[in-house]
């Protein structure tokens, strides 16, 4: 059953631009090679991701928007986003792709997306929302939080269909206590549930890049490869900062400059995540002073010691359990909210080629000087007579929160290089603990009834984690205590789900309105500003975050055209009106 409600034609909607929605493309989507050298905007968007495009296309309604991304469009090759080729493009990381390998400092694989959609057009499309008390903390209004939701939800989210494989993970999980069943909802609720995805019943996904359809496209410009190296500040006297606009780069090299109207409420918001919000923020001057001085920044705009600090990433751990029956492709439906805070959900009927897990890998190389040893005897051990790689069932452990933090730091000054980044996964002991339940409670589940027959009879489930010690999933050592204590082993292969955040933390780095702290007309509305990651997946909320946030500068506009008009009324003459002076500045 589709959440999506049928397309209704707006008052900017026109045959032409329909016409451009249907082929996947947008008339206001471009090269920036074709952008003009300068141009003025009422808001100017760096980064065209999951939050960028629903906070752009709201924005649109009521003011001129230029959003920039540094990546493409995933139009270009609509296939590569069907749910049959997941691992394909996640894995894809040639210089042109979607997907951009990085190491953390921990030994972690990982990847950072670069396309218009953002993590939408990689993801595994899970779709749920955030906790109630989430929303009550972060100090947002329910009603306002819960629109945003709908407006999403009824444009791009599905209700799955569960059968076969995910039915029995789904029923191992309630054997195996992780209770109740709260059958489909987008609610977070402890206990077992379904929730939405993004992947329509066709297998094809619907990313973030999809609200863009909803936009005025008269009032809107998305600039693709636009790579924006940094923020212009003006910074007169002893006076605040203040953001009036960005440069940035086309792929053939040329320098584009792009500043803010003339207006009160213009502003530079950025939505380009947790890895380059915070890096781009350093790159322009903020950040902390003597690092900044390390790299060679100047100049330093503002000593700003809290970005890049709070780096969190959701420690993840898996176990493959191979199957004596056939399986079907999915991508996680079910999900097990449990009472210590892991969630537990799972993936089956994975394909990936070995030429592509080849190339991944040659990647990986260039990224790190570790020991590779443990993927070059991976190489040597895998069936070469197949050319693809099969995981029948794989069954993963996140860690909600987490506790544990870290930090980013630049590596050089240029915006398309990997900065440095250390989560520190599992640095403080209450991570461990969760993550030891977890994996005792995936120990239920394939050791459940319900999962029997998706499992060989004479495999136990201390075999296949002990199976896991031996595949490259990671860069971190392995010990031989891991083989029979769950704490060494939740150390041992850790890896990522894709959900790390902060770096530009509310509090820290932001207001609770996401204003920059100690700058004027700069914010930053995306994952970088978490705390914690909100629900078992955020991108739910990262989407509904830019919605809403459009909505409050499309009042804050409306309201602000009603003042002016009252004052114009009332003055003669327009030159006395100074509308630095707005009480919304």
């Amino acid at each position: 059953m589709a959440l999506v409600i049928p397309i209704k034609v707006s008052s900017n909607f026109n045959v032409m631009n329909f016409f451009f929605m249907k082929t996947g493309f947008y008339r206001f989507m471009k090269d920036a090679t074709l952008a003009p050298t300068h141009a003025h905007f009422d808001y100017i968007v760096i980064g065209g991701g999951t939050a960028g495009c629903a906070l752009a296309t709201t924005l649109s309604q009521n003011a001129n928007v230029l959003v920039l991304e540094r990546g493409g469009s995933p139009y270009d090759n609509p296939t590569a986003t069907d749910l049959e080729n997941f691992t394909n493009t996640l894995f894809n990381i040639t210089p042109d792709s979607w997907s951009q390998p990085f190491i953390s400092e921990d030994g972690v694989y990982n990847v950072r997306a670069r396309v218009l959609g953002g993590e939408s057009v990689l993801n595994a499309g899970f779709y749920s929302r955030a906790e109630e008390y989430y929303v009550e903390y972060a100090e947002w209004e329910m009603d306002e939080v819960e629109a945003a939701y709908k407006w999403v939800e009824s444009k791009l989210v599905y209700e799955p269909q569960v059968t076969g494989w995910q039915s029995a993970l789904k029923h191992g999980l309630l054997e195996a206590g992780v209770l109740p069943y709260n059958g489909f909802t987008l609610d977070h609720i402890v206990g077992t549930k379904i929730s939405g995805t993004i992947f329509d019943p066709a297998g094809h996904r619907h990313s973030a890049a999809d609200l863009l359809e909803y936009a005025n496209p008269d009032t809107i410009v998305v600039y693709l490869h636009a790579l924006v190296h940094k923020i212009l500040f003006t910074t007169k006297g002893g006076q605040r900062p203040r953001a009036y606009g960005v440069i940035y780069q086309d792929a053939d090299g040329v320098f584009h400059k792009a500043e803010l109207a003339k207006n009160a409420m213009s502003e530079v918001i950025l939505c380009a995540g947790a890895i380059a919000s915070p890096q781009l923020l350093m790159l322009s001057g903020v950040g902390p002073r003597v690092h900044l001085e390390a790299h060679g920044v100047n100049p330093v705009v503002l000593d700003h010691p809290m970005v890049g600090q709070g780096m969190g990433d959701n420690p993840l751990n898996t176990v493959f359990v191979s199957s004596p029956r056939p399986v079907e492709t999915s991508l996680i439906k079910v999900v097990g909210i449990t009472n210590f805070d892991t969630f537990i959900e799972g993936f089956s009927g994975l394909k990936l080629t070995n030429n592509l897990m080849h190339r991944f890998s040659e990647g990986i190389l260039n990224e790190t000087s570790r020991s590779t040893l443990a993927i070059t005897e991976f190489f040597k051990s895998i069936n070469l007579r197949s050319n693809v790689l099969e995981i029948d069932g794989w069954i993963v452990n996140k860690v909600d929160g987490p506790v544990s933090r870290g930090h980013l730091e630049l590596r050089n000054k240029n915006p398309d290089d990997n900065p440095s980044v250390r989560f520190n996964y599992y640095q403080e002991p209450e991570d461990l603990e969760k993550c030891v339940k977890g994996l005792k409670t995936i120990i239920k589940v394939i050791n459940s009834n319900a999962f029997s027959s998706y499992k060989y009879p004479n495999a136990t489930a201390r075999e296949l984690l002990n199976r896991m010690l031996t595949l490259p999933i990671n860069l971190r050592p392995r010990h031989e205590s891991a083989k029979f204590n769950l704490t060494q082993f939740c150390i041992d292969t850790v890896i990522t789900i894709w959900h790390y955040h902060g770096g530009c933390q509310v509090g820290r780095v932001v207001d609770k309105n996401y204003r920059v702290l100690g700058i004027d007309a700069l914010r930053v509305i995306d994952g970088s500003t978490f705390l914690k990651a909100p629900g078992t997946n955020p991108q739910a909320t990262v989407m509904m975050l830019g919605r809403s946030w459009g909505r409050r500068f499309f009042e804050r506009e409306m309201l602000s055209g009603e003042i002016t008009k009252i004052i114009r009324s009332r003055i003669k003459d327009d030159r006395d009106i100074n509308i630095w002076s707005s009480p919304f500045n």
